[in-house]
């Protein structure tokens, strides 16, 4: 199954370093554009992998990140875990999902796909993992902790998860600048994903 997922993006980009940041579970009305004025101090686009529900509900929040040069990601319509959930049922998730984003990547909620759900949806859309979770949605860890975690495991061509969620916001919001100054500092340009098309 391995060979269906991307979690790594190119090494380089323009000749710089290259990180792609994602965001998982918005839009949220207030979280998410929070991020985004966060992103626009240092012009660091981001991939939001958004789940169909909360697009049905923001469509605004929608149009405002694609407006600021930002990309849309399919995250399902009802955040179901691909393990416990019939193929039928999750792949009818994914298409409810992918005719409200129209996108060029899918990723599963918590990570949790099996292979034939992988085969069904890597035909038609990217199946994109991640190799630097920032660890925001775990109410056990603190700011330093989600922080600490960025910069030991970033690396060239890493593909990065936050998440603009309620549950997310109290890791996920204070880290953000700093994370973004660090990777200007070290010489790391953000980048949307690059399509297989």
């Amino acid at each position: 199954m391995a060979s269906q997922l991307t979690w790594h993006g190119p090494d380089f980009s323009d000749n710089k370093a290259a990180v792609y940041l994602t965001f998982d579970d918005g839009p949220h009305p207030i979280i998410t554009c929070q991020a985004m004025e966060i992103l626009a101090k240092f012009d660091a686009p981001a991939t939001f992998f958004c789940v169909g529900e909360n697009i049905e509900k923001h469509p605004d929040v929608v149009e405002k990140f694609l407006e600021n040069g930002h990309a849309i990601g399919n995250h399902s319509y009802a955040h179901e875990s691909g393990w416990n959930t019939p193929n039928y049922t999750y792949l009818k998730s994914y298409i409810k999902c992918q005719s409200l984003t129209q996108a060029k990547w899918f990723r599963p909620p918590y990570g949790r796909i099996t292979r034939s759900q992988a085969e069904a949806i890597s035909a038609q859309t990217e199946v994109v993992m991640w190799d630097v979770l920032s660890a925001d949605f775990d109410v056990k860890k603190n700011p330093e902790d989600c922080f600490e975690q960025l910069l030991v495991n970033t690396r060239p061509g890493a593909i990065v998860v936050f998440h603009d969620s309620e549950r997310a916001a109290p890791r996920m919001l204070p880290i953000l600048e700093p994370y973004l100054r660090w990777l200007k500092d070290e010489g790391y340009a953000c980048k949307l994903l690059p399509s297989r098309a």
